[in-house]
Formats: C-alpha cells, sequence, structure tokens
C-alpha cells in the first residue's frame, strides 16, 4: 500500500515552500512516522552529492536530513542547473544529460519526464509512511501548465492533497491565494485543500477575520499561520538572490572568543553555486560573513572568498571588470588570506582551457596558484574525505572542470601558496576542527587576534535549525488537519472558483 502525500505549493518563488516542506517533515518524524521529501523538478545552483554519487538540489538533501534519512536521486530526479537567462544543464536521476534552452525543455522534453518522476514518487511513497513533495513557483503559471510535472501535473497524476503557501511578508497574500485557486481548472482546483500563512509577525487576532473571509470566498481553510523567524533561510535553492539569504544576512553575530573579530567578503559571482559553503563560516561566534560586488569591500576584509559558479570564465571576465581580480591579485602579493572553493579555486589559477562550459577555449586565470585546469564533458561527482591542517575533512565535489596542480602545499584536492588557498571540496569548512584550524590560519596571516570558539558544532546548529522549523509546524499548523490530508487526500466537493485556467 501507498504512503500517505502532500504537495507544498507557494503562491511565487520564495514563498517559503522549502522550509515548510523540511518543516512538516521534522514534525512527523518527531510523531514516528517514516517520512521523505521530494521535488519533482528543481532549479538551483546549490546542489548536492548523495553518496551514490548522485547530483541533487540542496533544498532537497536538507529536508531528508529533517527526515533523518540519507538523501538519493529519488528525491529530486530533475534537476536544472542555469547556466544563463535562457538555458540549462539538466541533470536527470543525478546526472548531466546536456544543455537545454528554456523553449526546448518546456517544448516537449519536460513533459517526456512525467514518467520518471512519478516513478521516482512512486517507489519513495512505497517505502515510506508518507512523502511530502515541495512544487515549484506558482502552480497557478498558467503558461507552462501544459507541460507541468512539479505542480498541479503532479498532483493530478499521483492525487496529492495540495497545501498552498503565502508569505504575508510581502504583502497582498490574500489576493494571492485566492489568485491562485482562481486561475487553475476544476480538476486542478479540486486537490488544492487550503492555506499556510507564513513569515506573519503581529497579532493574529488582527487576521483571523481576513481568513475566514478567504474560506468563505474560496470553501477552504487555512492549515496555520507561522510566526516570522530570523536566520531561518537554510540552504535556499537560488545563488542569485543573495540578498535574501537569512543564514547570513539575518542573524545576529555572536561575540568573539578572543579579542578580534574576523571579516569574510564573498565575491557575489554571477552564477554563483553552492554559496552555502559560508554558512559553517557565519555559524562560528566572531565571524562577520557578507557578500561583495565592489573592490573596496575588500578593503577591511580578513579573508575573501572566491566561491563556486556555474560560470567560471564569465565570472573571471567578471572580477576583472569590475576591479575585484587586482583587488585579490593585490592581497594574494600582501599575504592577505583569500580561499578558492571550486570555480573560484580554477579562478585562481594560472589558465583554464574551456570547450565544455563557456566554449571559450583558452583563458588566462589569475595567476595566483600554479593550476592549469582543463574542462571535461563528464562532470566529476563524488564525496570525498580526508586529512588537512592536521583534522579530518569531508566533503563534496561537483565540477567539470579538471586541475593539473603543478606546485604549492598540497590542501585537499587542490593546493595553498602563501595565505591564498584553493579547492575543488564543497562542504569542508562544515568539518569543525579543519574549520577552526583553517580559522586559526587566517587569523594568523590577517593579524587578528581571533580564536575560534572550541564548541561550535555546524551539525548540531543545523539539527538545532530544523528542530526549529518543526516547532514552527507543531506550535502554528493544525497538525491534526494536515495529519488527515497526508493520510487521506483532498476533502470531497471543494467548491470550483470561477474562472478557472482559460482553455
Amino acid at each position: 500500500m501507498s504512503g500517505g502525500g502532500l504537495l507544498v505549493a507557494g503562491t511565487t518563488s520564495d514563498a517559503g515552500k522549502s522550509v515548510v516542506t523540511a518543516g512538516i517533515c521534522r514534525w512527523l518524524v518527531r510523531q514516528g512516522v517514516k517520512v521523505a521529501p521530494f521535488k519533482a523538478q528543481n532549479m538551483s545552483l546549490n546542489s548536492f552529492v548523495t553518496r551514490e554519487g548522485a547530483e541533487i538540489g540542496r533544498a532537497q538533501a536538507m529536508q531528508a536530513q529533517a527526515c533523518r534519512i540519507e538523501p538519493t536521486a529519488l528525491m529530486n530526479p530533475v534537476l536544472l542547473k542555469p547556466g544563463g537567462d535562457r538555458s540549462s544543464q539538466v541533470v536527470l536521476m543525478g546526472k548531466p544529460v546536456g544543455e537545454m534552452s528554456a523553449r526546448g525543455y518546456h517544448g516537449g522534453r519536460q513533459q517526456a519526464l512525467l514518467g520518471t518522476v512519478l516513478d521516482c514518487l512512486a517507489e519513495l511513497r512505497g517505502t515510506y509512511d508518507a512523502v511530502i513533495c515541495e512544487g515549484a513557483g506558482s502552480p497557478a503559471e498558467i503558461n507552462l501548465r501544459r507541460t507541468d510535472i512539479v505542480n498541479m501535473g503532479i498532483a493530478r497524476n499521483a492525487r496529492l492533497p495540495v497545501l498552498v503557501v503565502g508569505d504575508i511578508d510581502r504583502g497582498g497574500v490574500f489576493a494571492s491565494f485566492f489568485g491562485t485557486v482562481a486561475l487553475l481548472s476544476r480538476e486542478d482546483q479540486e486537490l488544492v485543500a487550503g492555506f499556510l500563512v507564513n513569515k506573519f509577525r503581529g497579532d493574529v487576532s488582527l487576521l483571523e477575520p481576513g481568513l475566514d473571509m478567504l474560506k468563505d470566498l474560496t470553501g477552504r481553510p487555512s492549515y496555520g499561520v507561522l510566526p516570522f523567524r530570523h536566520g531561518l533561510g537554510i540552504d535556499e535553492e537560488d545563488g542569485l538572490r543573495v540578498s535574501l539569504r537569512g543564514a547570513v544576512r539575518e542573524s545576529a553575530v555572536s561575540s568573539p572568543v578572543g579579542e578580534d573579530i574576523l571579516r569574510v567578503a564573498v565575491c557575489a559571482l554571477p552564477l554563483m553555486s553552492n554559496f552555502t559553503d559560508v554558512d559553517a563560516l557565519a555559524a562560528e561566534p566572531g565571524v562577520v560573513v557578507r557578500f561583495v560586488d565592489r573592490p573596496e569591500e575588500l578593503a577591511d576584509a580578513d579573508l575573501v572568498v572566491v566561491p563556486g559558479t556555474r560560470g567560471t570564465v564569465k565570472a573571471l571576465r567578471w572580477l576583472r571588470e569590475r576591479g575585484l581580480a587586482d583587488a585579490i591579485a593585490r592581497r594574494a602579493a600582501e599575504g592577505r588570506p583569500v580561499l578558492g572553493v571550486c570555480g573560484g579555486f580554477q579562478i585562481l589559477g594560472e589558465h583554464i582551457e574551456d570547450e565544455v562550459e563557456s566554449r571559450a577555449g583558452a583563458v588566462d586565470a589569475l595567476g595566483l596558484l600554479p593550476v592549469r585546469v582543463r574542462f571535461a564533458r563528464e562532470k566529476t561527482l563524488t564525496r570525498p574525505a580526508g586529512v588537512a591542517l592536521g583534522e579530518h575533512v569531508e566533503g563534496y565535489e561537483i565540477h567539470h572542470g579538471v586541475a593539473d596542480v603543478r606546485g604549492g602545499e598540497p590542501f585537499l584536492d587542490g593546493c595553498r601558496v602563501g595565505a591564498v588557498w584553493g579547492t575543488h571540496w564543497h562542504g569542508s569548512l562544515e568539518s569543525d576542527g579543519f574549520r577552526r584550524a583553517f580559522l586559526r590560519e587566517v587569523a594568523a596571516a590577517a593579524g587578528r587576534r581571533f580564536t575560534p570558539a572550541a564548541g561550535t558544532s555546524f551539525a548540531a546548529l543545523r539539527e538545532e535549525q530544523l528542530d526549529l522549523l518543526g516547532d514552527l509546524i507543531e506550535e502554528h499548523a493544525d497538525t491534526d488537519a494536515l495529519w488527515r490530508l497526508i493520510e487521506s487526500g483532498a476533502p470531497q466537493g471543494l467548491p470550483f472558483i470561477p474562472p478557472g485556467a482559460p482553455a
């Protein structure tokens, strides 16, 4: 017998679908329910490598952690990694299968993947008591409904009840809820069970008359009002919306253990990927992390991070055009710390040969590390582990560039020259002992009397965040009604709200 299911849709992108899905997962697993996350199709530059070597969206890896299970490719069968405004790399069941334009994808390829997506969902529902699915964007994108495989397309095929999440902090949430339902076909509307208000500030009693009117207008209840909480934007999907980073931008910086704080400047590269690498730095007491795009913002930084990117050559050009490349080179010459991760590591090298990603051919890089990079068509997807700076460290690799390291001191799979470090390993800073050893090196090179906190555990902090998400659901949502939805599906006889989707 198949397990229960629920689709968490949203009135907009960034309405809170990912964190609500994670919160429901953590609430369920604390009730003893065997639960898994699922997102049929994800568009994200933040990805993760599973133990079997499959690339999936990092949000689904985070949701799997909320479920206390290992992530697998079944949880995110289709991943789209933007390479520009009009094209993306298509990753199917964890492996890249080529580049495709948005028109080509929505023109037929997307619908052809529906069978794969439904098979993955069916396998999960056959294994778990419940599967909590996350939609994408809005289910009322009527221009894309015909080929949809992630919102109402999968809800209809798998008979999933739909909970619509709205971000009230943006304003217009009642109009968004009503309009979302009213733009769906009669058959789609039959599965929309109700609403969940996210990011509410203030007195809920002032909101309740509106929720009552919304129920009268749509025949659908609200399943809860989640209060606004700082610092819960964990493992977001979109690396292009840095200003929305909760974990870095909104969280308070704890007082340093030593006499000084440590300032980290992260270059906000075009097509920036896996910017979640710096979350572990932001979790350290006394470490201030900010994203920058001007050379003068590097002046007071104790560490500059050049992060991953889906467009290494494009990012290199951007750094030069903005004067950041010269500022980074001056830092290196002065012995001031710089860390390059994945695409950032490639940028810090001497030479790039790229006939795959940008097709730019031979390109001179910044020349700060003795490394030559050649882009291979086969993507490296691994979960390496090793020892660096005397500490155990684990990470994951996602890259087409193959590095030929020709000197320097060994550093993970890359190298170090003076105060410049480079590696392809994402996630290495989540290893607590290694992170503390690295920050001690940075502080010494920067001349800061900074001391890493001895007891900071990134894994424990992540668990605390996931428990907070579970608490939000348990304390502010109608969990009895949610469980009825998951177990029994959408209520029968939900009214049709005109006009419905256009023919």
